[in-house]
């Protein structure tokens, strides 16, 4: 089992965490809502929770939950700019299907 970053977007994540000046990774989970079920979440860590799963990827900690952990195992997060938009791109192996926003997915 493993969560990954690539390395643009485990640079953008250290930027942030250094500007915020705190932080000692990122969270990745999910959250039922949406069209299609299931929305990814993202926060920055400055406390490890008693129950997480922890993965470093390219100079970054990820923490996952481990109820979140069986709908993102063998992610990798990426950080992709298209055009005038920029952001974070879930690259998920587990989904079946997306809604036509974009924004929620299911397995």
């Amino acid at each position: 089992m493993a969560v990954t970053l690539s390395e643009r977007a485990a640079q953008h994540v250290t930027n942030f965490l250094a500007k915020r000046g705190k932080g000692i990774g990122l969270r990745l989970g999910v959250r039922t809502t949406g069209c299609s079920g299931m929305a990814y979440k993202l926060e920055f860590v400055d406390e490890v929770q008693a129950d997480d799963v922890r993965f470093d990827s390219n100079g970054v900690t990820v923490f996952v939950d481990p109820k979140s952990l069986a709908y993102l195992d063998g992610t990798e997060l990426d950080f992709a700019r298209e055009g005038l938009n920029e952001g974070f791109k879930f690259n998920n192996p587990n989904v079946k299907n997306t809604c036509g926003c974009g924004e929620s997915f299911n397995v």
